[in-house]
């Protein structure tokens, strides 16, 4: 493999030195790119861009043409894999995804196993193309949706206000929801070590709805499946260190717990101070964060300004990879979205001395 032009990425998320602060972006390729609509027009459907590995490599790009991020992430979505399980998932027009068999009974429930893996061979054959595309520029982030929330899409069928179905299962009969995301937990590490052998060179795992769970829920039904998974991932590829990122939105509360599951860097999003963040996990993990999506909409000079308070909060030293605390909105301005990476770069230097 061709050799890393820019590996400050990497080396942020192993607490190594570097000489700025990196930064990539949630959803970094999508829908607020003009460039992204025009790709997706002409694929012709959302699904049609994650199952072809050109369309994919080329969204997957389109972010590092504009903009000077330090690292890419994969063109895909986490629905893929239990779409790879035979649930039967679509989109409905502003709607969002949908699955045509939700798992709402204990026959379909008992009878989920863990899929082929050349039911996704679609997503290994877009990261050897994207790894192979970017020629070294900077890292590809794999990544995958942790167990639980896969299984909230799974159970209710897509998306929802408040998981009643899933949390039902959860209190009445909880032996059911455990089958799915052990299932859910083997799968992920599959699906993730493929990505890893067709060229990843680190992994995030989104938790993006273990926040709407009860303190002593998040860590049976959540934290516990990711451990599993992170116990069970290759952390070596050419040569160097695979780094693990897990991201649990509105998980601060539980980030000392986090912290100890083996992953080298936790996701943040904007309701958890950073530097305090650093101060109650000290130097066992990396940080990545913890811009508020929405803040692109202030101008400017706004953005500038936030982005060096959460620089000044986590302070002097290595460890701390900038990113949104969730992913950018479709309606961000792509200027706005320039004016923060130059910012991070530039303020984030004095840090680094």
């Amino acid at each position: 493999m061709t050799q890393l032009k820019n590996d400050t990425f990497l080396r942020a998320l192993l607490k190594e030195p570097v000489e700025y602060t990196p930064i990539w972006m949630m959803r970094q390729a999508g829908r607020y790119l003009p460039e992204y609509r025009a790709t997706r027009a002409r694929a012709g459907s959302f699904m049609g861009l994650c199952t072809s590995p050109d369309f994919a490599t080329e969204v997957t790009l389109q972010p590092l043409e504009r903009f000077p991020l330090d690292a890419a992430i994969l063109f895909s979505d986490i629905l893929t894999v239990p779409d790879a399980m035979g649930l039967g998932l679509y989109f409905a027009e502003g709607e969002g995804p949908k699955f045509a068999r939700p798992l709402r009974d204990e026959t379909a429930i008992r009878a989920l196993s863990v899929p082929a893996l050349d039911k996704l061979q679609y997503v290994f054959d877009a990261v050897s193309s994207i790894r192979k595309a970017l020629d070294g520029r900077v890292p590809l982030i794999g990544f995958s949706g942790s167990p639980f929330t896969l299984a909230c899409y799974m159970i209710e069928g897509g998306g929802s206000d408040d998981f009643r179905h899933v949390k039902a299962m959860l209190y009445s009969r909880p032996e059911l929801l455990h089958h799915i995301l052990a299932v859910n937990a083997q799968t992920v590490t599959d699906y993730l070590n493929a990505q890893i052998d067709a060229g990843a060179q680190a992994v995030q795992i989104f938790d993006t709805w273990g926040g709407a769970l009860s303190h002593a829920a998040y860590k049976e039904f959540s934290l516990a499946y990711m451990q599993r998974i992170v116990a069970g991932l290759k952390r070596e590829a050419d040569g160097r260190r695979v780094p693990v990122i897990v991201f649990t939105k509105n998980g601060g509360q539980w980030l000392e717990d986090i912290a100890a599951i083996g992953a080298d860097c936790v996701g943040l999003d904007w309701t958890t101070d950073i530097g305090l963040a650093r101060a109650r996990v000290g130097d066992k993990v990396a940080l990545q964060g913890n811009f508020d999506p929405n803040a692109l909409f202030g101008s400017p000079a706004a953005i500038e300004a936030e982005a060096g308070r959460i620089l000044t909060a986590y302070g002097q030293g290595s460890g701390h990879v900038f990113n949104l605390g969730h992913g950018i909105s479709q309606h961000a301005d792509p200027e706005h979205a320039a004016a923060l990476v130059a910012a991070v770069h530039r303020l984030s230097r004095p840090f680094h001395q």
